[in-house]
């Protein structure tokens, strides 16, 4: 795949502007954000990435757009997952409200850091070692479990020794609210950086999906706070993609090795086109469920 300069100077300069734009805002406003307001916003982002997914395909190919939609949906997912954990810190540390657009940005804005660490060790690894894709394919499949258990919610974050040892030096609230989302960011880096690289090598994508998948947060954490026993399978479904990534990467690894079959058996290449198909259905599926759940119990 061949990204030009242009390409990346034109996508860099559009998710600048559209970060900076969301931080002047944030800043303007110190406000909570009504859910009908953050619902247009949300729109409004997710469009921009659908229309982004447009420009890759006119300027680099129908497949750039399809891993970056799949890239972009698989992250769009774990942040919304991120988000929850978000709401269970500023609750638990008694965040006022006029404080959280702040805070959400500079969370977001670490978010973009790690992320960006991450993805430049993640592409020098795998361009040397294909096998790390083993390594992958099994955190992935760990964090699936995990998941598909019934981790995520408010047992996922626990103040722990570092904010107790600042707590205990006079930091205040918002200062520790920074300190909780950044290590929570790294933690969710950890998991979402192998399972984008688990739908394409290519750095631009990784990096563009993760951007776009990280716009609008600010709106969507506004909205989330009124759904948030809603979307009661949202960590079941990440479980099935995650899993559904972690064999995808260990197959992608057993070729990478020159190891194509296992006894008699061919192993599968599962391109993007499955991949894409597979993410949106378990995500359809999931939103469903989740609507139907939540109306037969009354919530």
């Amino acid at each position: 795949m061949n990204i030009s300069g242009q390409t990346w100077g034109i996508s860099l300069g559009i998710i600048g502007f559209l970060f900076l734009f969301d931080f002047i805002n944030a800043r303007r406003k110190p406000r909570e954000v009504k859910p009908v307001e953050a619902a247009l916003w949300t729109i409004f982002y997710i469009a921009l990435a659908l229309g982004f997914a447009i420009f890759l395909a006119q300027e680099v190919g129908a497949q750039a757009s399809n891993e970056f939609l799949a890239g972009w949906l698989t992250e769009y997912s774990l942040s919304i997952d991120n988000l929850f954990i978000f709401i269970i810190i500023f609750g638990a540390l008694k965040l006022p409200k006029e404080r959280e657009q702040a805070a959400l940005m500079a969370g977001i804005a670490l978010a973009l850091f790690f992320r960006a660490i991450f993805i430049g060790v993640g592409a020098f690894v795998i361009h040397r070692f294909v096998a790390v894709f083993f390594l992958f394919g099994a955190f992935l499949l760990y964090t699936a479990y995990h998941l598909g258990r019934g981790g995520g919610g408010d047992d996922d974050w626990h103040e722990g020794r570092v904010l107790g040892y600042f707590k205990s030096k006079g930091l205040s609230t918002f200062g520790l609210s920074i300190i909780a989302l950044g290590i929570t960011d790294v933690l969710f880096a950890v998991d979402s950086i192998p399972a984008i690289f688990g739908l394409t090598r290519e750095a631009f994508i990784v990096f563009t999906a993760n951007a776009f998948a990280l716009l609008g947060l600010r709106q969507l954490y506004f909205l989330l706070g009124a759904l948030t026993n809603r979307l009661v399978y949202l960590s079941k479904g990440l479980a099935v993609i995650l899993a559904f990534i972690g064999v995808k990467l260990i197959l992608e690894a057993a070729h990478g090795v020159h190891w194509n079959k296992f006894g008699s058996f061919e192993l599968p290449e599962i391109g993007t086109t499955v991949s894409l198909v597979v993410i949106v259905s378990v995500l359809a599926v999931t939103t469903v469920a989740s609507v139907l759940k939540t109306r037969q119990s009354g919530d």
